[in-house]
């Protein structure tokens, strides 16, 4: 499995194609250097340098890419897992269709939810700067005429997934890609950007709010939403300790779908969450009811990514609720 990272490895920060790469487990600090690696095994890892990963992902037999931005408190290995989990989800749908290339940010380790939580946020925060060089990374690349010749372009459609916590990684890095490095906005990047049980504020995805940037660099926006959520419960109370008052995307939806651009989309999960994550009704994205089977959610996140439309028989609607 391939991956990028921007935790710190018990080696150098010098990166050096084909050493071995080894998780500093005990730093949760956010490394301005960025690491392209592959995973060998279970706590196995080999760094391979960013443009032989993007020539490998381009040269790979799978027609599509899903990067996935995992939650907090997350170690390397449970991101591995949940990414495995996917991958065997999207091969049991179409072989060759869709590879999961996860990113790696640096989670806590310690215990208890309120320090882990304002830890991870930090560190989510941090991770905008070096993974906007990962952004930057993958310009350069597609622009390099030796790389990517006219006569043989990259054609694979990149769709993006972030969970709980990731999304507030991928909307502060696209923010940080914004403001340093583009003169005229975030271009057209992801076919379609799945935001999943979000940990942000409900109203991040307005016009005008930080999030909107996330609408500009995707074809559709795909919010799933769940009342229930109790990590996201977990996450309101560590917010109300500190004194900061506000409704996560993740449990409402968007505040006011009018104040979103048309690209959004907001998708009621209430039904399922529970069963498919229980008790927490957080992870409810891969696997239903029976581990290794695809729930409802990722049957739509499925169709989506297939047909790129979130609702193909109503191009107008905006809005849906899955049951079970």
């Amino acid at each position: 499995m391939l991956f990028i990272t921007n935790r710190f490895p018990t080696q150098s920060i010098k990166s050096r194609v084909g050493r071995v790469f080894d998780f500093d487990l005990k730093n949760n600090a956010a490394s301005n250097s960025v690491f392209y690696c592959r995973r060998l095994g279970k706590d196995k890892y080999e760094e391979i340098g960013g443009f032989n990963l993007m020539s490998e992902l381009k040269s790979s037999p799978y027609r599509q890419l899903l990067v996935y931005l995992h939650g907090f408190s997350n170690l390397p290995e449970a991101v591995f897992d949940g990414a495995a989990e996917l991958q065997a989800l999207c091969d049991k749908k179409k072989q060759k269709e869709l590879l999961v290339l996860p990113v790696v940010w640096p989670c806590d380790d310690d215990q208890g939810i309120v320090k882990d939580y304002w830890d991870d946020q930090k560190a989510a925060d941090a991770s905008a700067f070096s993974l906007a060089r990962v952004l930057g990374h993958f310009m350069k690349w597609r622009d390099d005429t030796q790389r990517n010749p006219a006569d043989d372009p990259c054609l694979k459609r990149i769709n993006m997934l972030a969970h709980s916590m990731g999304n507030r990684v991928l909307r502060e890095t696209l923010c940080a890609w914004d403001k340093y490095d583009l003169p005229s906005g975030v271009p057209l990047l992801f076919r379609n950007t799945y935001l999943v049980a979000a940990d942000i504020e409900n109203e991040s995805v307005h016009k005008g709010h930080a999030g909107e940037l996330i609408s500009h660099a995707s074809r559709n926006v795909v919010v799933y939403y769940a009342s229930d959520d109790l990590a996201l419960r977990s996450s309101k109370v560590a917010n109300l300790k500190n004194k900061i008052a506000s409704r996560r995307l993740g449990h409402t939806g968007p505040e006011n779908m009018a104040l979103t651009p048309t690209n959004v989309y907001a998708v009621d999960c209430d039904d399922v969450n529970t069963a498919y994550d229980t008790p927490l009704g957080h992870s409810y994205f891969r696997s239903g009811k029976k581990p290794g089977e695809p729930g409802k959610v990722f049957d739509h996140i499925w169709q989506t990514i297939m047909t790129g439309r979130v609702f193909p028989d109503d191009e107008n609607r905006r809005t849906s609720i899955i049951r079970d």
